[in-house]
């Protein structure tokens, strides 16, 4: 089984919005590897790992976002394996702090 991953950054009006949360319960529900946070820049990032195809839907999903988010670009760029270590120990998808 192939594996993917996928970092990822959405500009726009995507802070105190939900974004994050909407994520979140997105990446689990697709039962995808990674985290999202934001960025003291006003961006969120994220870090999805999983089957390719799940992947791509999820960068997908990310340009539109919940209802209240504006969404100005999507960036995305191969990731590593490495990343994933900043996930909360014990979960699969974490939320982390603002950098």
């Amino acid at each position: 089984m192939s594996h993917a991953i996928q970092q990822v950054t959405i500009r726009g009006q995507v802070q105190g919005v939900g974004y994050r949360a909407w994520v979140e319960q997105q990446a689990r529900q697709c039962k995808l590897e990674g985290w999202v946070r934001n960025r003291r820049d006003g961006s969120v990032e994220a870090l999805f790992a999983g089957l390719p195809t799940i992947v791509a839907e999820m960068v997908a999903l990310c340009r539109h976002g919940p209802p209240s988010a504006r969404i100005e670009s999507v960036t995305s760029e191969t990731g590593d394996a490495e990343q994933l270590k900043l996930r909360h120990a014990g979960e699969l998808f974490s939320v982390l702090p603002t950098i």
